[in-house]
């Protein structure tokens, strides 16, 4: 069976493939009544399914079979990033996240955020692409940007860390983290956080931490991040 993956994250419910993915299967692939293709609800599901009607606008299909697949980590891994001016980079960043393993994106608005805004629709494709391209069932939830001070006081069951630049005495990721559970990281703008935020964080049970001795650019110190705890959980 050709191991294209098509993304439908509510094909339990309607039978048909969204339309860019129908115009991929039917437009692009050429794919007809009758042919085989293979689905990801992004949930953790897998499906074999049977072209019904081959429309590049609502391909119909029916599931001969589903394949749970465990998510390849135990864990919940949870990046919260203050998205940099070039939206390339944070394009960059949640494309590759994606790759390694990554549950839950969230983009911060710092006190010294380059990009104030930032619109969902384009990452969100890149996501999806990623998950399909690294064969994975689990697409990352990417949400909203929340003001730093709002989002450091919710609740998060799991170790909370904030990487920053300042003098102050600080772990390495990798020595602080306790192998297997869930994490939250915060991960500041190029001009960092601000004092004030890292002192809010620290106030809110975040622990200050390292990423080793070289200054990284905010999309480097997040996948870093990233693939530290994946290669830990391994």
């Amino acid at each position: 069976m050709d191991k294209t993956i098509f993304f439908a994250p509510d094909i339990l419910k309607d039978l048909t493939l969204p339309q860019d993915e129908s115009a991929h299967c039917v437009r692009v692939l050429r794919k007809k009544e009758g042919d085989y293709i293979y689905i990801t609800d992004g949930k953790g599901c897998f499906f074999d399914a049977e072209i019904v009607e081959a429309h590049q606008k609502h391909c119909i299909v029916n599931i001969v079979r589903t394949i749970e697949e465990p998510k390849p980590w135990t864990n919940n891994l949870h990046i919260a990033f203050a998205p940099t001016k070039n939206l390339d980079r944070v394009e960059w960043f949640t494309e590759k996240a994606t790759e390694i393993g990554v549950d839950r994106f969230t983009p911060l608005l710092c006190r010294y955020s380059e990009r104030k805004e930032i619109k969902l629709s384009r990452i969100e494709k890149i996501l999806v692409s990623a998950m399909k391209q690294s064969q994975k069932a689990f697409l990352p939830q990417l949400d909203e940007m929340i003001p730093f001070s709002q989002f450091v006081k919710q609740p998060f069951d799991g170790q909370k860390f904030i990487a920053h630049c300042y003098p102050q005495e600080k772990k390495l990721l990798k020595d602080i983290y306790k192998p297997g559970g869930n994490v939250l990281i915060l991960i500041g703008p190029e001009g960092d956080f601000s004092e004030q935020e890292v002192g809010l964080a620290l106030d809110n049970g975040f622990e200050a931490i390292s990423l080793g001795n070289s200054r990284l650019r905010t999309e480097t110190a997040a996948l870093v991040a990233c693939n530290t705890i994946q290669i830990i959980n391994g």
